[in-house]
């Protein structure tokens, strides 16, 4: 029986990049996926290509930093599958990238809104929901910086942190509701994020990825599969006794 039967999971940033792998990944493990994103087109691509593999999903346009929106869809959610197990916390962005003394408030919010505002609400209001169904699992993408830090991306390293120590809270608050928590923390993952950032560097992009590569002891960057893959775990009943934890999947950068 495939490992996510029966269940229902709503990603956020179901896309693109590291959500679209993970929409894939527990369409592909049984569940039924509702798939959310700013981006409708390649939203309904990737749940196009779920059903065209036989898989069941919807595509919900949402933005995360709209509590009305994230209200309304995860009750539509809801009531479109009949309950929600999962949440998958994975819409975010990187934001500037300028020393501390030089962002602007509106940057610095901009960054916080949508990384750490919008994991709150689409916890606050899934949280009914996972009660209602017995129990269940949500999983936050951090990253390596919520654990260590680097010179560069202050907001989106103070966002990443804040990501991971909501997680353990909310472990804690939700335990006895048999609701799971985790952080998920990846190194650097070639999604189209980083293909632009490469695109845009002075190394170009094969340059730039083999930097890349060398940041990690295994000699390469991740692939979003490599994090989907943790994902489905976190949101399967083999990791019912994981809660308040930092998966980390890095490649060993931070090994270190």
């Amino acid at each position: 029986m495939p490992r996510l039967a029966e269940k229902v999971a709503l990603v956020t940033g179901g896309a693109h990049g590291i959500g679209a792998a993970t929409s894939r990944a527990l369409a592909r493990e049984g569940a039924a996926v509702a798939v959310t994103d700013l981006l409708p087109d390649e939203g309904e691509r990737i749940v196009e290509e779920i059903r065209g593999s036989g898989g069941k999903a919807r595509f919900w346009a949402m933005d995360v930093t709209d509590e009305g929106a994230v209200r309304k869809v995860i009750g539509e959610v809801v009531e479109a599958f009949g309950k929600l197990d999962v949440l998958v916390n994975n819409a975010g962005i990187s934001g500037v990238d300028k020393p501390t003394d030089e962002i602007t408030v509106e940057e610095w919010d901009h960054v916080i809104d949508i990384n750490v505002r919008g994991v709150f609400l689409c916890t606050k209001h899934a949280i009914p929901h996972l009660r209602r169904a017995g129990g269940g699992s949500i999983v936050n993408l951090s990253s390596i910086y919520g654990i260590i830090g680097a010179e560069d991306l202050p907001p989106y390293h103070a966002s990443k942190g804040a990501v991971r120590l909501m997680s353990k809270t909310d472990a804690l608050l939700y335990a006895k509701d048999q609701i799971r928590v985790n952080s998920v923390h990846p190194g650097f993952i070639w999604t189209p994020l980083v293909e632009e950032m490469a695109r845009n560097s002075s190394e170009g992009v094969e340059g730039f990825h083999r930097v890349l590569d060398g940041l990690h002891p295994l000699g390469h960057v991740g692939e979003p599969e490599d994090i989907a893959a943790g994902i489905v775990y976190l949101a399967s009943d083999e990791a019912k006794f994981v809660t308040g934890s930092e998966l980390v999947i890095d490649g060993g950068y931070t090994a270190r």
